[in-house]
């Protein structure tokens, strides 16, 4: 069971990370907790499966990486996991993931590629194609950039609004 403090934690960890030398002493002070407290907390939640990952999110087209591709591959079921493991080591492409095939659309892996131009995805597609063995495959460019958000748990403590309640 989550008490108030467990939710007051939940709510600033899903915030802004401050780009400081202290950052969890600046979100223990947001939260009016000892940074010790945090992040003993943290590892509690961490060890009981309730935090699994933090991470950046990198906005892409900020830093300049204006050609985006999901490129959808036919990978035979025997060689996803090696598949997976040899695409997800490239820096360029930052999602990797498997799906059941679909009536008319019969591709089962997908990568996400980022480049700064499109001549540049379609080289790292055919790199990565050539590096796997695989030579069907599509790429799907983004036309658009749509507004990125994460579920939020918890927000009305994010503003400080309720107690903490140890």
């Amino acid at each position: 069971m989550l008490d108030n403090l467990d939710k007051k934690i939940i709510a600033v960890m899903q915030g802004e990370f401050p780009l400081v030398a202290e950052p969890y002493k600046e979100l223990a002070q947001q939260i009016g907790i000892t940074e010790h407290e945090l992040l003993e907390r943290l590892g509690r939640y961490r060890l009981s499966g309730q935090l699994r990952k933090m991470g950046a999110v990198l906005r892409h087209r900020e830093v300049g990486y204006a050609a985006n591709a999901l490129c959808a591959w036919i990978v035979p079921e025997q060689q996803l996991a090696e598949v997976g493991q040899l695409m997800s080591g490239y820096m360029a492409v930052t999602h990797c993931y498997a799906r059941i095939p679909q009536p008319g659309w019969p591709y089962n892996f997908y990568t996400m590629l980022h480049a700064h131009t499109r001549a540049e995805c379609q080289r790292l597609a055919e790199e990565l194609a050539e590096a796997t063995g695989l030579d069907i495959y599509t790429l799907l460019f983004s036309t658009r950039e749509w507004k990125k958000t994460s579920m939020s748990y918890f927000p009305e403590y994010a503003k400080g609004e309720d107690a903490v309640d140890r």
